[in-house]
């Protein structure tokens, strides 16, 4: 994808700057738009809200819903939960990226998928848990998650 212009990102912020607290709808929309945050639109979001990069970068940083360069095709997220961890979540997710060969926040090299910790996706009961782009699932053990895997083209 190529780099989103000034005009673009502006375009983005723009909407929002009559609301109270537009910092967090703002990010959001430049990551509907670009599937990302891209490290341009930063100073440009400071400027326009008459803050600091820092406290842009500190707030995208922060939030592990945003995202600083682009994620693959399809996103699994991994419960990192008490619940999740106590059935096996941790031996889950340390599969899972050894499998692909990434880390936390990783993609794949075809860039078919994109992993991140989650820290609960409700399904406590049914743990440990997964969601593959928006498809929750629970009950995953290695099995289940290298048919999901595979279903996605990882």
């Amino acid at each position: 994808m190529p780099v989103p212009s000034d005009a673009e990102i502006s375009a983005l912020i723009a909407p929002h700057l009559a609301l109270e607290g537009p910092l967090l709808p703002i990010l959001h929309d430049i990551q509907a738009r670009f599937g990302h945050v891209p490290d341009r639109a930063q100073p440009l979001i400071a400027e326009a809200l008459n803050i600091s990069k820092a406290e842009v970068h500190g707030v995208v940083s922060f939030y592990h819903d945003f995202r600083e360069v682009p994620a693959g095709r399809h996103v699994v997220k991994i419960c990192r939960a008490e619940a999740c961890q106590a059935m096996g979540g941790a031996a889950l997710a340390e599969q899972t990226l050894a499998r692909l060969g990434i880390g936390w926040h990783g993609t794949t090299a075809n860039g078919a998928v994109t992993v991140e910790p989650v820290y609960c996706l409700g399904l406590c009961a049914c743990a440990p848990a997964a969601m593959v782009d928006d498809k929750v699932v629970g009950r995953v053990d290695a099995a289940r998650m290298d048919a999901l895997l595979r279903e996605v083209g990882a």
